[in-house]
């Protein structure tokens, strides 16, 4: 295959950098020779985004990176709730990814039923919310939690990894499923120890995301500007939200000259 260079920008969402470092890790592990991974995340707003209300305070700072950002060919949104994808998509031509959408949509591809493990309970909701918007909820046999904490999984000698395999083992055993899907940006370097350890696909939706990324750039496909996802209105936002003020339809990131048409 022609090795074709591109970048991909993953945003993790959330404020902390450790977990950023981690996420950057993974991604870089599973790209292909010539594909640049460059992550990051914003200087303001949660430190972990569990639940509804953290999201909003996170959705601003990923159109701040996005719009900071030169020469992207691909972008990855690093939350598994996939915060702030639509908005995220009408920034940019060059496809957006959402680990949780990307996760879901190749578990399908290798289980008849699959198993979410996410963190907390609070989280539950948004993600069966996420599997039936995108048509996946009857592929899901359960969203299950592990109740650990987000920024517990970046704490040394915490039991984050025993509590979320203690849970893969019940979902194995009562849902019946035949793969995992990790819910957490954060848990993305335990997916191959925990395949391995119970003997079924389980997969990282930042690894699953950067691999559709690829492989949507390499096509040639991008975002579509026709209906939801069409550039933002020009208007004028007030505030503190001023700087992130669409100018129209010429307010989509272009994408690169990197890359290739629609193959036929």
């Amino acid at each position: 295959m022609r090795l074709i260079g591109m970048r991909i920008l993953v945003i993790n969402p959330n404020t902390t950098a450790s977990m950023t470092a981690k996420i950057g890790k993974v991604a870089a592990s599973v790209a292909s020779a010539g594909t640049e991974i460059v992550s990051v995340n914003p200087g303001d707003g949660p430190p972990s985004i569990e639940g509804y209300y953290d999201e909003v305070f996170a959705i601003p700072g990923i159109v701040a990176e996005m719009s900071k950002a030169a020469a992207i060919d691909a972008y990855v949104i690093a939350c598994f709730d996939d915060t702030g994808l639509d908005a995220a998509r009408c920034a940019a031509e060059a496809p957006v990814i959402g680990i949780g959408e990307a996760a879901f949509h190749l578990a399908s591809l290798v289980a008849g039923k699959f198993s979410v493990v996410t963190t907390l309970a609070r989280s539950v909701p948004a993600i069966e919310h996420n599997l039936a918007k995108y048509g996946l909820a009857s592929r899901c046999a359960k969203v299950r939690s592990s109740e650990v904490a987000v920024l517990d999984l970046e704490l040394p000698g915490s039991d984050a990894r025993a509590r979320i395999s203690d849970e893969i083992a019940r979902a194995i055993n009562e849902d019946r499923a035949e793969a995992i899907v990790l819910g957490c940006a954060g848990m993305a370097d335990l997916a191959s120890s925990l395949s391995e350890e119970h003997g079924v696909p389980v997969l990282d939706g930042v690894a699953c995301a950067v691999t559709l990324a690829e492989s949507l750039f390499r096509v040639g496909l991008r975002t579509s500007k026709i209906g939801g996802y069409a550039a933002p209105r020009g208007k004028r936002f007030s505030g503190i939200y001023e700087s992130l003020s669409p100018a129209g339809a010429a307010a989509a990131i272009p994408p690169t000259q990197n890359a290739p048409g629609p193959t036929n």
